[in-house]
Parts: C-alpha cells; structure tokens; sequence
C-alpha cells in the first residue's frame, strides 16, 4: 500500500509561467464552469450548499490586546468548493484583506489556494491565488460580453480602475473583437495611470483609452458599462446612475454595486451568473439584501421580495448559453448582469493551471508524509 503523499507548491512567477494570464483561456473555462453549475455538478458551502464562504470580522473596540480592529475592507474569509464535471476537484480559496496593505505597497488582499483529491482528501497543489482570483473575477464578466454584448460594440466603459476593472477590460477584449476603445473612471492618479500601463501593455486591440471626470461622462455612448468600484456595506456609498445616461442597447457588467433608477432596471433584461447563489444569500442575509452584499442580484431579488418583478424575470446565464432562454433580443435591449463571485470559480481556473503546470513541470514539489504517524 503506498501512503506517500506529495504535492504541488506553485508561486506567482510558477503560475504566470502554467498560463493564469490567459485570459481567452479563462473566459472559455469560466463558460464551461457556468454552465456545469447549471446542471448541479457543485457543492460550496452552507445548508444550501449555494454559500459564498465564511468570513471573520473584527470589532470595532477589541477587549483584547492584539486582536485586530476593524478596519476598511478588515477581513479573513474562507471560500471551499467541490466541483465536477471535468474538473472532478476539491479545495479552498483563503485569503485576508486590509485596505491599509496598500500603504505597503502590498494587495489589499494576499489569497492562497489549496486544491485537494476529491475522494482522499489528500492536497494536491498549494498555490499563489492572487491572479487565479482575479482572472476568473474577470472571466465571468467575459462571458457575460460573449453572449449579452451587441456584436458591433465598439466602446467599453470601466468605473474603477484597480484589478477587477483591468481583468474585467481583458475580458471584454477576449469576447468581442470589435472592442477598440475603453472609457475610464477612477478616483486617484495613481490607479488611472497604472490602469492606462496595463491596457498599453496587454490589450494591444485597444487604440484609445480615455479619461473620464464623471461616471456621466464615462457612460456616455458605451456598448459594455462595468462597475468594478470596492464599496462599503452602505448602500449610501453605492455610486449613482440615471437610466438616461446608458446608452439603449448597452450591457451593464457588475461585478460591484451602484444605483439605478428603478424604472430604468424594471425595463431591463436582469441576468445572473448563478441564481443558486443569489437565493442563499436572499437566505443568509434577509430582505432589504441589497445594502448589506452590495451586488446587484441581490437588488433583483429584493424586487421580487415587493412584488414588483417575477423570479422568472431573473435569467441564468447558463440557460442563454445553452439556448434554453433567448439572450439578447434586439439591438437596443440593455441587460444588466450581476457576477457575484465563487468559490467554484477558483477551483475551476485554479486547477486548470494546476494541470498545465503538472503538464510542464512547472513548481516545487513538497512532502507531507511518507507514512502517516498516526492512521
């Protein structure tokens, strides 16, 4: 009987290398993942195994010395899945965040993985998660381009320049080829110029990014709209949008939050990545939902809560891809997509480039045991 067990360590130059950049790559995974969640071939977290994972906060007055305060964006979370289809893996996504790691020029938040044998339990990799988080975060909004954007568009719109908005810009680069302009709001010096580097260097389709002083302004004649702001849990901190400044016909990507008039979202198609997901936390977290996950599903369902929309005005993404449902319907048709982000997500693109990098030898391999102390 052979007990030993070894497994893949992989650093973030180890995962460059086994191709997490890739991001046409990823938009194609992240296609197969949405519709595999369709079929049911998932477990996260929770009584309705639909949970987006368990967080620890910090109070505000510790009676503790050295126990954190909380803090902007404070956190630790824990994020398990198993997924199956041709994925047939386990693992955990762990990260905590501290929006004070930027003054030490350090991520707000530092993510590791850990991905596991669905059957023994055994670790197979233990990887650097950063780029695996952000390009499956910008991966689901690549889809939502593949199938809910006009075929023509041409411009792009990104209201918040950081990590989500470059791996949301890849994304909608990767899905429509027609995309030759990207229009941008951010807040600092700072995170425009380092957004306006990264499009120069990486999105060679672009011929034109431009620099924008209101989210009116930004808004304006955009084909795909994407709001990729961090907000805190107060609704009154949610940036506002008038219907009329959305162009007819635009796709609204959001991955954050922001406000919309509600006669502007009653006359839109409402569309999200995972309905499962947005029914556990209508469970966790209950109505007015809205404020307190600052997604904007959970705006969807706190409309069917008054009565205002029916469930099944709420479309699955999975269920345009796989053609059950109508996607878009005409050209001046605006959607709203809502991605929530999952655990399922990191396993699927984490242990696509866990295999590249078992295929190229690529990363360190380390030993648990060569026989268990104790079994």
């Amino acid at each position: 009987m052979d007990t030993k067990i070894d497994f893949l360590y992989l650093s973030e130059p180890d995962m460059i290398a086994a191709g997490v950049k890739d991001m046409p790559a990823c938009v194609d995974c992240m296609e197969d993942l949405l519709v595999t969640l369709a079929k049911g071939d998932y477990v996260m977290g929770g009584e309705n195994h639909n949970s987006h994972g368990c967080m620890i906060m910090f109070p505000d007055d510790p009676k503790f010395p050295g126990m954190p305060k909380n803090g902007e964006d404070r956190r630790f979370m824990a994020m398990p899945a198993y997924l199956g289809g041709r994925y047939q893996m386990a693992g955990m996504k762990w990260y905590g965040s501290n929006m004070d790691n930027k003054a030490k020029g350090l991520p707000r938040s530092i993510l590791m993985m850990m991905l596991n044998d669905k059957d023994t339990g055994a670790p197979l990799a233990l990887m650097s998660a950063n780029l695996v988080s952000a390009y499956r975060t910008g991966g689901i909004p690549g889809v939502g381009a593949r199938y809910l954007a006009r075929k023509d568009a041409k411009v792009a719109a990104i209201v918040g320049p950081g990590v989500m908005g470059k791996t949301s810009a890849a994304a909608f680069v990767a899905a429509c080829p027609t995309l030759d302009t990207i229009k941008i709001k951010g807040r600092g010096k700072r995170s425009l110029d380092s957004f306006v580097s990264f499009v120069k260097a990486e999105l060679p389709q672009i011929k034109s990014v431009e620099v924008c002083d209101t989210i009116k302004e930004v808004c304006r004649d955009a084909d795909i709209v994407s709001f990729t702001t961090t907000v805190a849990d107060d609704i009154s901190t949610f940036p506002k949008v008038e219907g009329s400044w959305i162009k007819p016909g635009a796709l609204i990507s959001m991955p954050s939050a922001a406000l919309f008039d509600e006669e502007f979202m009653l006359s839109s198609k409402l569309v999200v990545d995972n309905m499962g997901l947005y029914d556990a936390w209508e469970e966790e977290y209950p109505y007015p939902t809205y404020p307190k996950m600052g997604i904007i599903g959970c705006a969807f369902t706190d409309l069917v809560h008054e009565g205002k929309i029916e469930r099944t005005d709420i479309v699955n993404i999975a269920d345009i891809i796989t053609g059950e449902v109508p996607g878009r319907t005409s050209d001046d048709q605006t959607i709203i997509y809502s991605v929530g982000g999952m655990p399922v997500e990191d396993i699927a693109w984490g242990g696509t480039v866990y295999r590249n990098a078992v295929e190229k030898g690529i990363g360190v391999k380390l030993n648990l045991w060569d026989t268990p102390e104790m079994a």
